[in-house]
């Protein structure tokens, strides 16, 4: 792996494990049914973020482009984090916001040829 994405990686793997137990914490809570949105965002985000730090430890080619699309989930999730008071929601809105600021320093547009 290029040492320029180590940290990116890191990030991307902070982001992944945080969505991780922000869902599985939100399944726990008092009422999960206010917590769907937010567990289907954990999930999604998280599965996200793998992909790219997989990409990125791979070198593909679309690594860069992908982590537009990282930078999308991040933020939508982080959104619908912040509008719950859970300890776990509001690390994992940090995490999310964290990884979607990196993700943008790192990504490139989506081209074909």
């Amino acid at each position: 792996m290029e040492m320029k994405h180590e940290d990116l990686v890191q990030k991307l793997l902070n982001c992944a494990l945080a969505c991780e137990s922000c869902a599985t914490a939100c399944l726990h809570e008092d009422d999960v049914q206010m917590m769907t949105r937010c567990i289907t965002l954990d999930r999604d985000c998280a599965d996200i973020c793998l992909l790219a730090a997989r990409l990125l430890q791979r070198d593909s080619g679309l690594a860069l482009q992908y982590l537009l699309i990282c930078e999308e989930a991040c933020r939508l999730c982080a959104d619908e984090c912040a509008k719950h008071e859970h300890d776990h929601c509001k690390r994992c809105a940090e995490a999310c916001r964290e990884c979607a600021e990196a993700c943008h320093a790192h990504h490139q547009p989506v081209t074909q040829d």
